[in-house]
Formats: structure tokens, sequence, C-alpha cells
């Protein structure tokens, strides 16, 4: 990789593209030539072409020059030695590199994605255990967890690809916040219990709010994912929780019934959470209540559980 900056000749040399090509990419997809001597024909940077490199490759691979230019102006920034970091970007997913976008997130979720990227699976457990050492169960789920795993759904969900990335820290969130939930055994009745929906499979919301309760004293039962109604009504009857989280991360598995047969049941609790994206505000049975994030969903397990000890205490 080149270390100076360099004239649109030059670097159309080097990729083997037109300079015409080269003024459309930077007129249509501001992949343009950053430096600027007063004077002087502004100049190709080292980043500037390593994203013209990912550009190229990505167009010449059927990839359409929109969809490159935007996992083009992902590429990293050079180290401080002046190279530049490679950049193994891929939109489908071919080469098993590239990038997991994590939006506004800190450098813990950039480091995280990279990590998850590699595979690493060593280094994603460690950063994940550091930040729940170091911020707790909730911080670590929204400001780290959830943008990389929001960041790998959504490549997955444009590419197809990246799924042993999301297998692989699925893997390492999950037993992370195991280890989290048992480091902080609250004592006590088990007041809370958690539920996926029926059909809902993606757990890992849940067992963060499980970790979270932990931290925060609370006592909890997990049934875990595919739920089915007549199996939660019946948890319910048999444990008689003060609070319920169903939780359901799809529209397909949000079905309303099943919190109308929760609040029906004999030993309904005081509380019903509506929690994931898959619950519609305007469709919930009335009573239920729709935490908009972790934070929320714990304060108000905690308030219940509050509230009942209070009751029997006088």
């Amino acid at each position: 990789m080149v270390d100076e900056a360099l004239s649109a000749g030059a670097v159309a040399r080097r990729l083997g593209v037109a300079v015409t090509t080269l003024r459309t990419w930077h007129q249509r997809y501001g992949l343009g030539p950053s430096e600027h001597i007063p004077g002087h024909h502004r100049r190709y940077t080292p980043t500037d072409m390593a994203r013209l490199e990912i550009m190229r490759r990505l167009t010449a691979e059927g990839v359409s020059p929109a969809e490159a230019a935007r996992w083009a102006r992902q590429a990293p920034d050079p180290t401080p030695t002046g190279t530049v970091t490679p950049v193994r970007m891929h939109p489908s997913g071919r080469d098993g590199g590239g990038t997991i976008p994590v939006g506004r997130a800190g450098p813990a979720a950039r480091g995280l994605a990279r990590a998850a990227m590699r595979l690493d699976a060593a280094a994603i457990s460690e950063t994940i255990a550091h930040a729940l050492a170091t911020v707790g169960v909730v911080a670590t789920w929204e400001g780290l967890l959830r943008p990389v795993l929001a960041g790998i759904g959504e490549r997955h969900a444009a590419t197809t690809g990246l799924i042993e990335v999301e297998h692989l820290v699925s893997r390492c969130v999950s037993e992370a916040l195991s280890a989290a939930s048992r480091a902080k055994v609250p004592t006590g009745p088990a007041r809370i219990l958690l539920s996926c929906a029926d059909e809902e499979q993606h757990t890992l919301p849940l067992e963060a709010l499980a970790a979270a309760l932990a931290e925060a004293g609370v006592s909890y039962r997990m049934l875990g994912a595919r739920v089915p109604v007549a199996a939660l009504v019946e948890a319910v009857n048999r444990t008689g929780p003060a609070a319920v989280v169903l939780w359901s991360h799809t529209r397909a598995t949000a079905d309303p019934a099943q919190l109308s047969a929760l609040l029906a049941a004999p030993r309904r609790p005081l509380l019903a959470l509506a929690a994931g994206p898959g619950w519609r505000a305007d469709t919930l049975p009335a009573g239920v209540v729709r935490p908009v994030d972790l934070a929320e969903a714990v304060s108000l397990a905690v308030a219940v559980r509050d509230s009942l000890d209070q009751s029997r205490r006088d």
C-alpha cells in the first residue's frame, strides 16, 4: 500500500481504472481525494486509496456501485506508522472479512466488532467480561453488545453473510451473561418470570435482563425460548410471579393473544411486560406495559419487587 499522496492519474494506473471513473466515484459517492495543498490539485491519501481499492474490487465482482461505496466509506484510517490497516470487505461475506457497522458506539464496540470479524472468541469474551465488570450489565448491553449484535444483523440482512460470526458472538455473549448472573445470585423468592413468546428463539436480550436483575438483587425464573402460551400460563399458576416479562423479537411471534391469556390466568401477575421490538403498542391488551429499553425493564421489575415486599411487611 502506498504511503504518499497520489494524483488522480497515478491512482487510476494503480487501480487499473480510467480517470473519468475516479471522477464519477468522487462526484456520485464521495470517494474523492482528501489532501488539499493551496495552489495544487487535490491528492489521494492512503486512506482514500484503501477505500478506492475496495470500491474497485467490489464493483468488479458485481456489487452495485452505491452498495460498494457504502462499504468502502467504512474503511479504517491509516495507522500511526503511515500504513493502512488491511481491509477485507465484501458485502456477500464470501471472503469472511469486512467490518460490522456499530453506529455511534464507542471504541469498545468497534474493537468487539473487529474481534468478531476475526472470529477471535478469546478477545470477544475478554472484552465483554471487562465491560460487565467495569460498567455493569445495562451499560454493557446498551453501549457494547446491542450495537454490535445489531450491526451483525444489519449486514446479514443485506448480504446473507456473517452467519458464523453471529453464532460465535451469540455464544460468547450468552456465556458472559450467564457468568454474570451466577456471580450475583439474589436471595429470596423468584418474583419475576422471564419467557420468550411462542416460537420466539431470540433469547439474548432476555438473558441480558436476567443478568441485570441478578445484578440488582432481584430473583427470577427463566423459561427461555419458544414457550407455548399454555406452558406459560401453567408456569404462572404454579409459581405466582409478581411480574412476567414476555419477549418477542419479531412481529411474527408477537401475538397479543398470549398476553391476554397471561392476564386471564388464575394467578395473574401484578405486572405484565411486553418486551422487545416485535410488540406493537397499539395492539397490547389493557394493563400490559411495554418497556422502552433494558434499563426500564429492570426498574419496573425492581419496583414491583419492592412494592410486594413493602405490602408484606405492612
